[in-house]
């Protein structure tokens, strides 16, 4: 399972994901450019380009059944890498996981970038996200704070353009403290072929945070299926 961080976050955060799904499970973080041993490279301000670059970096993978895993911007990521999958690669990916992030067709204006510092940082800590300690530090800001605000451009530009829906299944989840509870389930449209499953758990937009093991409990009982089939390395 490969999965996709939020806005400003890199690879780490789902090191407690791994943990938990380990051994059954084999899982990976995707370290978008621009961040932490990457940190080097441009940042890629667009979710179509950046998705066509993760999708080609996953094609030597693609021995065993894939599943995706977007949590926020990582959901729309993740959505947009699945569609090059499968129209790249039949039978790929397995299944989508999609968390806190509205569907794409339930769009509307997000101007988080345009926003001062301090009205970025006043933003995360509306979220209560994980970065919110780390912004205090000065140097911490300093860095964070523009590739959080080119996520959040990235974001704001994306456009869903009207497609086939998902022959894999889709999973959405979503804390019962986010407003758009109701939109997160409206995912259901982009799985007419492979089905669909909604989890409401405790918590807002981080509720994975402190909920991860009931989702590791519905990840794992949605890909026991596909368990054991596929070619193996």
């Amino acid at each position: 399972m490969v999965c996709f961080p939020h806005a400003g976050a890199s690879a780490p955060f789902f090191l407690p994901m791994t943990r938990a799904l380990a051994p059954t499970v084999d899982v990976l973080a995707v370290q978008y450019p621009g961040r932490q041993d990457r940190r080097a490279e441009p940042r890629i301000e667009d979710i179509p380009t950046l998705a066509d670059h993760i999708a080609h970096a996953l094609t030597g993978s693609l021995d065993r059944p894939l599943s995706l895993f977007g949590h926020s911007m990582g959901a729309v990521l993740a959505f947009e890498v699945a569609r090059r999958l499968q129209r790249d690669h039949p039978g790929q990916p397995a299944h989508l996981f999609v968390s806190v992030r509205r569907a794409p067709t339930r769009m509307r204006e997000e101007t988080h970038h345009l926003l001062d510092d301090e009205g970025i940082i006043a933003e995360i800590r509306s979220r209560r996200g994980p970065q919110t300690r780390a912004m205090e530090n000065p140097e911490v800001r300093e860095t964070v704070l523009p590739t959080l605000r080119g996520d959040y451009a990235a974001v704001g530009r994306y456009r869903y353009i009207a497609g086939d829906p998902l022959h894999c299944p889709v999973t959405a989840l979503v804390g019962d403290r986010e407003a758009s509870v109701e939109e997160v389930r409206d995912w259901e449209e982009q799985a007419l072929e492979g089905g669909f499953a909604f989890r409401v758990f405790p918590g807002g937009h981080f509720y994975l945070v402190k909920e991860i093991a009931g989702v590791v409990s519905v990840v794992s009982n949605r890909l026991a299926p596909a368990a054991g089939t596929g070619p193996r390395r």
